[in-house]
């Protein structure tokens, strides 16, 4: 015999996969359902939660609940779902885009994919359009200057609200209660230091992006890896650069050179900074990594095809597209609860770094 919340969660399921409830559309209240079935208010909450639980239904603070994604499409009708990435044709982003094509092409649905240039205005202007014309099932965002106060965050609210899932990718906003998908930036850094440190090296400057998370976050992990080893970290041995400055360093270079003047390595924030510094140290007459070792973070075709081919901490890009492809599909498919995964890097070992004795 069905117990009487089960008798619930059957009306809800039943509606939401036949149709009768809409995907996004707001369920009756508790004490609505409670007279419908002629059972208490307890009994409609067990219900509720059993099938927010299950990702069947979103139960909204001070809102109410919603059907979830189950039902949203029938199975015969394809997918749209978009890719919103600061840039495109660049750097990881070929391979980012390739996984998440290769895990959505499989069942025929669409990835629409879109750049936002890494600007906030610009980013506005593709989330108002999602929100208008509700052209979309899914988002796969990639935030813009993540360590920076965001004016969008209402607009992604509005898209979960209208039941449109959103899953970032890469960096994130903390303002958004939103999961994602990357390498662990924190342990990049950590690592990124620690192999330094193992090669002999005590002297380890930095040079990290100031207006994203990644960048934060992977200072954390360097200054983690020297304090472990009771290594003052000094602020003097710290280059801090932000987007405009890392597409033309040249402005800064002279700065960089006199704060990695007495390093004898330094852990750089991505391999197109790396890379970059490889060519400033070299005008100024310092060859890699006999004078100085450098390390970058993401493992790119930067480090592959450097001037000094590269050490770098593995950023498994192609995998983490296709696992918020896999993510964000599911969600809307099956309603299943997203949660945030991120990946642990390993080091790939090649020229730009070498050996020490006694920290020189």
């Amino acid at each position: 015999m069905q117990k009487k919340y089960e008798t619930v969660i059957a009306w809800v399921t039943e509606g939401i996969e036949s149709g009768a409830l809409r995907y996004g559309e707001k369920l009756p209240s508790e004490k609505e359902l409670a007279e419908r079935f002629g059972v208490s208010r307890q009994t409609v909450r067990r219900a509720l939660e059993d099938l927010n639980r299950d990702g069947i239904v979103e139960s909204r603070k001070g809102s109410g609940t919603y059907a979830a994604a189950t039902g949203r499409r029938r199975t015969e009708e394809k997918l749209t779902i978009a890719a919103m990435l600061t840039y495109v044709d660049t750097y990881i982003f070929p391979s980012i885009i390739k996984g998440m094509e290769s895990e959505i092409s499989r069942e025929e649905n669409v990835l629409q994919i879109t750049m936002n240039d890494n600007t906030a205005e610009k980013e506005r202007r593709i989330l108002q359009d999602f929100v208008r014309m509700g052209s979309i099932d899914g988002l796969i965002a990639e935030a813009v200057r993540s360590s920076l106060p965001n004016p969008n965050l209402d607009l992604y609210r509005q898209l979960e609200k209208a039941g449109i899932p959103v899953l970032f990718v890469n960096s994130w906003y903390d303002g958004l209660d939103i999961p994602h998908v990357s390498m662990d930036d924190r342990m990049a850094g950590y690592r990124a230091a620690k192999h330094l440190l193992e090669c002999g090296h005590t002297r380890i400057g930095g040079v990290f992006k100031s207006d994203d998370g990644q960048g934060r976050l992977r200072y954390a992990g360097y200054t983690r890896a020297l304090m472990e080893k009771e290594i003052p970290v000094k602020d003097s041995r710290v280059i801090w650069m932000d987007s405009e400055e890392i597409r033309e360093p040249g402005e800064v270079s002279e700065k960089i050179l006199r704060r990695l003047q007495d390093c004898t390595a330094c852990v750089c924030y991505n391999d197109e900074i790396a890379c970059k510094l490889v060519n400033i140290l070299k005008g100024a007459g310092r060859g890699v990594p006999d004078d100085i070792s450098i390390i970058g973070i993401d493992n790119s075709a930067f480090a592959q095809f450097c001037a000094v081919p590269l050490t770098s901490v593995v950023n498994p890009v192609e995998e983490l597209g296709r696992t918020a492809a896999r993510k964000i599909t599911d969600r809307i498919v099956h309603g299943q609860k997203m949660e945030t995964t991120e990946f642990q890097p390993e080091i790939c070992i090649r020229d730009s770094v070498r050996m020490i004795r006694d920290g020189t």
